[in-house]
């Protein structure tokens, strides 16, 4: 499967809209261990974007664990404890996953999703 990546205008970076998408790939559960990203240059090209825009993405995606870089293998999703992986994949982690997908294409960033949030829970 090769989810597509898009980008939006708004006041979210780029990098941080590829960042976001790939990790809600990755904990919903759509992304599997071992799944090879698209290489930099051609992900940036596809987007239109700089190189150094996915990069960085990919770098704060290895950071937080969820992919590994080699250089002939490329980025790949890292494998996960299978506890992890369950406790992402719960009911309320996938709804949570779908809101933050459809934040992030609106253009919203992660003060006005919660202010939905917010908004939309019900009041004692």
């Amino acid at each position: 499967m090769n989810p597509t990546i898009t980008i939006r205008p708004g006041p979210v970076p780029p990098y941080e809209q590829i960042r976001a998408q790939i990790e809600i790939l990755i904990n919903g559960g759509l992304l599997e261990a071992g799944h090879r990203l698209p290489p930099i240059r051609q992900l940036a090209a596809d987007l239109g974007l700089a190189p150094g825009t996915v990069a960085r993405a990919y770098q704060e995606l290895e950071a937080a664990g969820l992919v590994t870089t080699r250089r002939a293998a490329g980025t790949v999703v890292a494998a996960r404890t299978s506890d992890v992986a369950t406790d992402r994949r719960g009911p309320l982690a996938q709804a949570a996953n779908g809101f933050t997908t459809t934040a992030l294409t609106l253009g919203a960033d992660l003060d006005e999703a919660l202010a939905a949030i917010r908004a939309a829970w019900p009041r004692p």
